[in-house]
């Protein structure tokens, strides 16, 4: 029944555009009436979108699209195609060849479109500006996932736990946590992480290199968070606030600290005597006492 409506719907679209077909024969017979006349350019314009084509079997693959018409389907996966170009090109999806490789870096790709648009990172065009912040981007899909941090809008949840995200990477980085895969490991120390972006925060621990300073007091940071954390100091910021005594802090992990006096956990036990504390300075000052 699919495939008769299918067929129906494509007739019905050769139907509409037989009369353009028409056209084009009278204007070869025309042309060839005399080899001195300058060639026409002709075109062929979808009424729908007004895309425009250079031969009317193109406008009509084309406007199967707008017609919602996927004859092609794939035989591994079932996703249906409008032509038969597009299923060749997403067969190659289930092989392992990448014979598209990057002269820059090396990383290979399965369309020459993916490469194609890969080949933007290495240069410095950003043509796709954000109207709120100001800040470009080499692509209009990295534009478009952007705008949701201006707006309250996650369209983006985690089937586990309900959390939500403004862009499917972080949801993608998000649903890693719930498995005990580990899967990106450091080739300096070996520790692994759920996520690339976590290895690569910590690959900078290797490195000497603090890009980020304070123009308060000078101190440098290997991150930009840390840094913006550290300027909370010279603010007199203290945006945590404990929910038991009202003490507030300037770093979340201080107020985390600080919480285990109410729940009377004492995590620091000095080896020494056996004496515990809530708080490692606690302890390692209570140390020097068996030293003297």
């Amino acid at each position: 029944m699919k495939m008769k409506e299918e067929r129906q719907d494509r007739n019905e679209v050769e139907e509409k555009y037989q009369d353009q077909k028409d056209h084009e024969v009278n204007e070869e017979k025309s042309a060839s009436c005399s080899i001195q006349q300058t060639e026409v350019k002709r075109s062929f314009s979808c009424s729908q979108c007004g895309n425009t084509f250079t031969c009317n079997r193109n406008l009509k693959n084309h406007m199967l699209i707008h017609a919602g018409i996927k004859s092609f389907s794939c035989t591994q996966c079932g996703k249906s195609f409008t032509q038969k170009g597009q299923l060749n090109g997403h067969l190659v999806s289930h092989t392992s060849e990448k014979p598209f490789s990057c002269s820059e870096c090396g990383k290979s790709f399965t369309h020459k479109v993916s490469l194609e648009k890969h080949m933007l990172i290495h240069t410095e065009i950003k043509p796709f500006i954000c109207s709120q912040c100001e800040k470009s981007f080499t692509y209009k899909s990295s534009l478009t996932a952007h705008m949701f941090v201006h707006t309250d809008i996650k369209p983006f949840s985690c089937a586990q736990c309900g959390k939500s995200f403004t862009q499917k990477r972080l949801l993608e980085n998000h649903l890693v946590t719930h498995s005990s895969e580990k899967p990106f490991s450091c080739s300096q120390c070996g520790k692994s992480f759920t996520s690339e972006g976590y290895l690569k925060r910590h690959m900078l621990i290797h490195t000497v290199i603090k890009l980020f300073s304070c123009c308060q007091c000078g101190k440098s940071f290997r991150e930009k968070s840390s840094l913006k954390t550290h300027m909370l100091i010279h603010a007199g910021k203290k945006p945590f606030s404990c929910s038991q005594c009202g003490k507030s802090f300037t770093y979340k992990s201080s107020l985390r600290r600080h919480t285990l006096i109410h729940f009377g956990i004492k995590s620091f036990s000095c080896s020494q005597c056996g004496k515990s504390f809530t708080q490692k300075g606690d302890l390692e000052t209570h140390l020097v006492s068996h030293t003297s």
